[in-house]
């Protein structure tokens, strides 16, 4: 019998509502026999909706906040001040009795797994999803904020650099972990849909034209020019799912546009029914700033879902070529000739799709990046 203690930040309970529930998310391949689930807040999420994350195994869930005040008791995180509250953790694990630990994200979790490996011996890996220096300590608009994500640099150091493997889930992230002084990690892509992402094999045109976008509406990820871009051309429509603080202000851009009859909003949409809607549409088209490959992009890929998505501003992303990629700029303009080039010419959009979809199969299909984690968590228990 193998268990499996997993330490996050998240709310489980918000990606629940979002419909973000991923069969095996937490155990790959049914690996462990008992996955016990720490959660430093005090969310308490309906436990029957969890189990799917973890497949057979049976499930446990804890809760260890942090409480917000603790950053000022700690006088800004120092680690010699944050060792009662890890003690906490430690106690947990020695209770649980896990065989690994996994944290997904570089906080407070993988600070307390880190005391938890120095006290008990217990291995433990981290799964990084954003490149901090690039997404939090770089988008920090105020001294408040600044000051946090200085802080935090303290705790990602020590439970970055005693983890037994960091996975990042793509390759921006890289340059900040060698910056860090990390060398052992290797780049593991987010765990997807295992059973209902299909293959896009139809690339006629639906009547009217449908084009789908999937994302978090705030700043960075705004869609806008995307809408107004669909305004220029007659007999499409638009399908955004997602939720934020751009929310209500792209439903009154499409209003704006006159074509609040051809866009088509949905603030949550479970990842099943998505994955499986996904090859009925005719486009997948995107705004992001992040230095990412987010799921909502992985997804279409994996179909086979042709993909419209901008040339940021700063890096480019490696993983998101013009091979499998359609790049543009974000503006009204640039949407509107991407959106032309795929609509008008049938060949580029079919070939495109079928790269897209060959590439992300050899890469990250659920299958390979379940069985890598596998292998992972076999490589670090001998």
């Amino acid at each position: 019998m193998k268990k499996l203690m997993v330490i996050i930040p998240d709310r489980l309970s918000s990606l629940i509502e979002k419909g973000e529930v991923t069969e095996r998310y937490y155990n790959p391949d049914n690996f462990f026999s008992e996955v016990h689930i720490v959660l430093t807040n005090k969310d308490e999420p309906n436990i029957d909706k969890v189990q799917k994350m973890v497949g057979s195994a049976k499930l446990f869930i804890y809760n260890l906040p942090d409480a917000k005040m603790m950053f000022f008791f700690s006088l800004g995180w120092k680690p010699f001040l944050l060792n009662w509250w890890a003690k906490k953790a430690i106690r947990l694990a020695k209770k649980i009795k896990p065989d690994i630990v996994r944290c997904h994200s570089a906080q407070l979790n993988s600070f307390a797994a880190a005391k938890i490996k120095k006290k008990l011996n217990i291995p433990y890996i981290v799964s990084l999803h954003i490149n901090p220096d690039e997404d939090v300590r770089g988008r920090a608009n105020n001294l408040i904020k600044r000051i946090v994500t200085l802080a935090q640099k303290k705790i990602e150091y020590i439970g970055l650099l005693n983890a037994n493997l960091v996975m990042p889930v793509y390759s921006p992230i890289v340059p900040y972990l060698k910056k860090l002084g990390v060398t052992n990690y290797e780049i593991c892509y987010n765990t997807l849909n295992p059973n209902f992402i299909s293959k896009k094999t139809n690339y006629l045109l639906n009547d009217p034209i449908q084009v789908i976008s999937v994302g978090r509406q705030f700043k960075e990820k705004n869609p806008e020019n995307l809408i107004r871009a669909i305004a220029l051309i007659p007999n499409i429509e638009l399908t955004l799912a997602g939720d934020g603080p751009y929310h209500e202000h792209l439903i009154n851009v499409s209003k704006e546009c006159g074509i609040p009859d051809r866009v088509n909003f949905h603030k949550a949409i479970s990842n099943d029914e998505l994955c499986l809607k996904l090859p009925e549409f005719d486009i997948f088209a995107t705004h992001t700033e992040y230095w990412e490959i987010s799921k909502a992009v992985l997804e279409p890929l994996l179909t086979g879902l042709p993909v419209i998505i901008n040339k940021r501003i700063g890096e480019p992303v490696e993983e998101l070529s013009k091979d499998i990629c359609l790049l543009t700029s974000n503006t009204l303009e640039g949407y509107h000739e991407a959106l032309l080039k795929m609509i008008n010419n049938h060949d580029f959009r079919e070939q495109l799709g079928r790269r897209a979809y060959n590439h992300s199969q050899k890469n990250w299909s659920p299958k390979k990046t379940e069985q890598k984690f596998v292998e992972i968590y076999k490589k670090v228990l001998s």
